[in-house]
């Protein structure tokens, strides 16, 4: 009796602190919005993203030219000594020079072998390779953002049948206690009903406890306070009208992984044609705008002071008419890397027909599940209905009430699992697809 009335009471207590704290519901939506906006692998893949577009920029593309400035300045202190064509010497000490000088140069490269073109159009791949992974990124993240939520959603449904059932228990323990008084039955149905609320309390604080840990697992998804509490939506909707041949297509078109690996295809395209460039020239123009100035203190100088400026201009062409192998070399490899692509798209392509094939047969199992368990929970709450009144008319016995009770709870719990888990089915054939994004939650 007084670990029962223990038990009881720590439930009772739990119950108040969970009820105080999962005052605010999260709907779906805003958990969407929290988890784009504040989940950290999201922010990484769109800083990611940022740095790939700086990189697909003009300024990184090599079409624009280079200006440099250059400025610098000397003293130089000697000892001189002249002798003049009249035969006489003349000497000089401490003779200082001093010279200036500044230029803006300016280089331009007008062609390298069409390197540089390709080079930027491979950039301008990888920053829309980028978009692809940050959507990558989002459709993961929802899948897990779903996959906990649900399960909190599941964990919830579980405890409010768990605590359905400690009712049921207790009124079953008030009414073997009260025929015990009246000597219409032993004290074996009492120990028995204590024994099972018992067992009911110690199931009601599991359950808790996991929900509380699943909270805590959705706050991370969420870049939320580990200690926030919420309610989660328990319901739950079906996207209608889904068919395996639409999926198939939609597979084909819109999966991110066959999306992602073209795009690898693309800018190895690329990469070989920059790789070819070797075998062609590089012509460059170049510019200079110079300063000088020289002053001198000698008696013996010809000029005391000498300033210059001018403009220079040239035009420059390199041609490497072999280096050894090493581009051709450059050439065999990158080729090498484009066959491989082609084979790795090839395996992309069967793994992901394999897996919209898996994903559908999961998602109409899963659903076929499910309406059987609402079909064998709506028996079970029609013998437990019947079960309760005779078990009021004394004409079922105690052992026979709660195996009644125990068959309603598990086809509770049952539903509730088979409910979520058909969802889950539905979303991971959508992200397969590629319409995970396109659906309403």
């Amino acid at each position: 009796m007084r670990s029962t009335f223990y038990i009881l009471s720590l439930v009772f207590l739990t119950q108040i602190c969970v009820a105080q704290a999962q005052d605010k519901l999260l709907p779906k939506e805003e958990a969407i919005a929290l988890a784009l906006e504040q989940n950290l692998g999201i922010r990484v893949a769109k800083n990611t993203l940022k740095i790939n577009e700086n990189n697909a920029s003009i300024l990184n593309s090599g079409y624009l030219p280079t200006v440099t400035a250059n400025a610098g300045g000397s003293i130089d202190r000697q000892n001189t000594e002249g002798q003049f064509a009249s035969g006489d010497s003349r000497t000089a000490e401490g003779v200082e020079t001093r010279r200036y000088n500044a230029s803006v140069n300016v280089n331009y490269t007008l062609f390298d072998g069409l390197n540089r073109h390709y080079s930027y159009k491979s950039f301008q791949e990888r920053s829309k390779q980028s978009e692809l992974e940050v959507r990558q990124t989002i459709e993961n993240t929802i899948l897990q953002l779903f996959s906990v939520y649900y399960e909190a959603a599941r964990l919830t449904e579980n405890t409010k049948n768990l605590e359905q059932a400690l009712e049921i228990s207790k009124d079953r323990l008030k009414r073997a206690r009260f025929q015990f008084e009246y000597g219409q039955n032993t004290g074996l149905d009492v120990l028995n009903a204590e024994v099972d609320i018992n067992t009911d309390s110690i199931n009601l604080l599991n359950s808790q406890q996991q929900l509380r840990n699943t909270m805590r697992d959705l706050n991370l998804v969420l870049n939320q306070d580990l200690t926030a509490q919420f309610v989660t939506d328990t319901t739950v909707n079906f996207v209608p009208g889904l068919q395996m041949e639409n999926m198939h297509n939609d597979a084909k078109q819109n999966n991110i992984r066959l999306q992602l690996v073209e795009k690898d295809m693309n800018i190895l395209r690329y990469d070989v044609k920059a790789a070819k460039s070797v075998f062609l020239p590089t012509i460059g123009l170049t510019g200079t705008y110079g300063w000088n100035e020289s002053n001198n203190n000698s008696p013996l100088a010809f000029l005391i002071q000498n300033t210059s400026t001018g403009l220079t201009g040239a035009v420059n062409l390199s041609w490497n008419i072999f280096d050894g192998g090493r581009g051709i070399t450059g050439i065999k490899n990158v080729k090498i890397g484009y066959e491989n692509q082609e084979l790795l798209k090839k395996q992309t392509e069967l793994e992901v027909e394999r897996d919209i094939r898996n994903a559908w047969d999961s998602y109409t199992n899963a659903l076929y599940v499910f309406e059987v368990q609402e079909k064998n929970l709506q028996t079970n709450q029609d013998n437990f209905n019947r079960t309760n009144e005779k078990y009021k008319l004394g004409q079922v016995t105690s052992i026979e009430f709660r195996q009644a009770q125990l068959n309603l709870l598990n086809a509770e719990l049952a539903k509730s699992q088979a409910k979520y888990s058909a969802k889950l089915a539905e979303l991971q054939m959508l992200q397969v697809s590629g319409q995970l994004l396109n659906v309403e939650f």
